[in-house]
């Protein structure tokens, strides 16, 4: 989502302002009428792109995770064959920074409303995100390898944690620049991993 730089469709426009107001309101508390006003568009006329509000949860959900992990396999094939670990990791987080500060109405979605989906949807999800936690465990034990695998794991959910926290950082708007906040929170989840490594090598 935040790395396309072309017109979003139609669909895409109503995908945004759908999480936004779900984010906000909640999804029981927004109708489809109000999402179909934000993008300028009758009530109705949303039924033309989704069978209903359920459908934009789902698709909401189901999208970002599904994004995060092909994103992710995408940077690990792009450092070639005998890949360097810690500048895939540096990759790695730079990508997940990019989703925690461009997408935050998702991570709110998906705090709040996850058990709202049909079970295939939720197992679905879990599923993709079991995949992407398990490559970034992978690297990050490529970098530390005295690191075992169940704490290698829980390093990386503390970190996901960690970016996760970007929609209860400050109001809208007053959080300090994009790049300063993008560089802390690239420090930081460096300084989690290497803490953790150094827990194992001790």
């Amino acid at each position: 989502m935040a790395t396309r730089t072309d017109a979003p469709t139609r669909r895409e426009q109503i995908l945004k302002e759908a999480a936004r107001l779900f984010a906000e309101r909640g999804f029981h508390g927004v109708g489809v009428d109000e999402i179909g006003a934000a993008v300028g568009i009758s009530g109705p006329g949303l039924y033309r792109h989704f069978a209903g509000k359920d459908a934009m949860l789902a698709e909401l959900l189901v999208g970002i995770s599904g994004q995060l992990l092909t994103g992710a396999k995408r940077r690990l094939a792009e450092a070639g064959e005998v890949p360097a670990p810690e500048a895939v990791l540096d990759s790695l987080i730079e990508g997940h920074i990019d989703f925690a500060l461009d997408d935050r109405p998702l991570i709110t979605l998906h705090d709040r409303e996850l058990d709202r989906l049909r079970d295939s949807d939720r197992k679905l999800v879990r599923q993709l995100q079991r995949q992407y936690v398990e490559l970034w465990v992978e690297v990050v034990r490529a970098l530390y390898p005295g690191l075992a695998e169940p704490t290698a794991r829980s390093a990386v959910h503390s970190v996901f944690g960690l970016l996760n926290s970007t929609p209860h950082l400050a109001r809208p708007g007053a959080l300090p620049g994009r790049a300063t906040t993008a560089g802390l929170l690239h420090r930081m989840a460096r300084g989690a991993f290497a803490a953790a490594g150094a827990t194992s090598a001790g």
